[in-house]
């Protein structure tokens, strides 16, 4: 079971490219929570907080390519302790970038209908946290 995104950012591939792999903190995960190598094979952690609940999220890089491609496990409690994968592609365009998300991996239909109708609303905070000027 998966479910798949596209939205077309006006971000560059490599400022989406660091948005996942050094900055999530910076518009998904509670500031300064983010623990990553940003590396093939290494392991990252973050937490978000819902509900005034804390949210932890952790996985490992699998496969990166610079300003095109990121692949990444994913665990957290919406996935009951499922080992998802997400794979992120990136496409340069003219004004700017084309980001497809596929995230695969789910054991249920619940679960992948949590992250179908969370996932656009993340990719917007992305675009959004990631385009306004810094304090």
């Amino acid at each position: 079971m998966q479910t798949s995104f596209e939205r077309k950012m006006s971000l560059s591939a490599n400022q989406l490219y660091h948005a996942w792999i050094s900055q999530l903190d910076l518009w998904f995960a509670s500031p300064g929570s983010f623990i990553s190598q940003g590396k093939p094979n290494t392991p990252y952690f973050f937490e978000t907080y819902a509900n005034g609940s804390r949210i932890p999220h952790y996985g490992r890089f699998l496969r990166m390519e610079p300003d095109k491609l990121i692949e990444f496990t994913w665990i957290t409690e919406e996935t009951n302790g499922t080992e998802t994968v997400i794979t992120i592609n990136l496409i340069p365009s003219e004004i700017g970038t084309l980001l497809t998300l596929t995230h695969k991996g789910f054991s249920n239909e619940a679960q992948r209908l949590v992250h179908t109708k969370a996932w656009p609303y993340i990719l917007e905070q992305l675009e959004i946290r990631m385009t306004r000027p810094v304090d």
